[in-house]
């Protein structure tokens, strides 16, 4: 078996990425994380580094050899969390989900950690593939995900559901719009929009629309919250989950136009096999599976039927 003293050493300087800094950081010397390292390559038989200047690159025993000391370092982790104190209100837990999402179960995880002063709760907001990736890495405990993911590392359950939206400035309620009139108003585009807008457009609209790429774009926008100020402002329109919708603080200024077929995005949540058992991850799934049917209890309301 490879020195677990050698491996943590030469997983920290490849986190780190300086000799010194590594040995300051562990509270070695430098000539020692050097010699931790040269022992390490003996035991392994390949060189893990290649020097360029003060600065160094992994060679591929070095990313196998890497990749071993990160999996230790999340096994000892889950050891300690095993058998230390199983309180669901103790602990530190990392959450990843949609930005929308996001948006709507922050409340739910303020108002928890009010209750439960020794909880830390880490909300990520990023792509489904990101979020994903963090969980099966570790990085995140639980991640709710639009799709149920297929991998034998992870558990998933279906948690709800929620509607896409077509939101438009509320001087748009009197009268049905169509398409043609849509697109003289302008899409207010964000990274998910354009996938949205082929999922509701192409079921609603199949004689007009011709494809995302067609929309004429009024605005884009990443950030969320930002996203329905230029539709409150009578700039355009755009398409959210309604997530997205019920958290904006000046919601009165939008109106959403029900379309004859609506479309609706399942919610997932995942986690590593086995540790939705963890006191604390399992006290909040069940919050989240309550934050999301509650997001499901209602279509979107303050409708003008098109």
């Amino acid at each position: 078996m490879l020195n677990a003293t050698w491996l943590e050493t030469f997983t920290a300087l490849c986190e780190v990425g300086h000799f010194t800094r590594t040995a300051a950081l562990l509270g070695m010397t430098q000539p020692g994380v050097s010699q931790h390292l040269r022992k390490l390559e003996a035991q392994v038989g390949k060189a893990l580094i290649v020097m360029d200047g003060k600065s160094f690159t992994l060679t591929p025993a070095g990313e196998a050899v890497l990749a071993l000391g990160a999996a230790r370092r999340r096994q000892e982790q889950d050891l300690f969390e095993t058998i230390q104190t199983d309180d669901p209100n103790i602990g530190d837990i990392g959450i990843g989900c949609s930005g929308s999402f996001a948006v709507w179960l922050y409340p739910y995880l303020l108002e928890r950690m009010q209750r439960a002063p020794e909880l830390v709760i880490r909300l990520t907001a990023a792509p489904q593939t990101s979020v994903v990736s963090a969980v099966l890495a570790g990085d995140l405990d639980l991640g709710v995900t639009s799709e149920q993911v297929e991998n034998p590392r992870l558990d998933a359950v279906k948690i709800g559901r929620e509607e896409l939206c077509l939101v438009v400035p509320r001087s748009c309620r009197a009268g049905g719009l169509d398409f043609q009139d849509l697109d003289a108003l302008g899409f207010v585009a964000h990274p998910d929009g354009y996938a949205y807008a082929d999922d509701l457009f192409s079921l609603n609209f199949p004689k007009d629309y011709k494809g995302s790429d067609r929309l004429k774009v009024r605005t884009f926008v990443n950030q969320i919250g930002q996203i329905p100020i230029p539709v409150a402002l009578g700039l355009g329109y755009t398409i959210l989950p309604k997530s997205g919708i019920d958290a904006f603080v000046a919601k009165q200024d939008l109106a959403i136009i029900q379309l004859p077929k609506p479309r609706f995005l399942d919610l997932w949540l995942i986690s590593r096999r086995g540790r939705a058992s963890f006191a604390r991850i399992a006290a909040l799934s069940a919050l989240i599976d309550g934050a999301a049917k509650a997001l499901g209890q209602f279509a979107c309301q303050d409708v003008h039927p098109r």
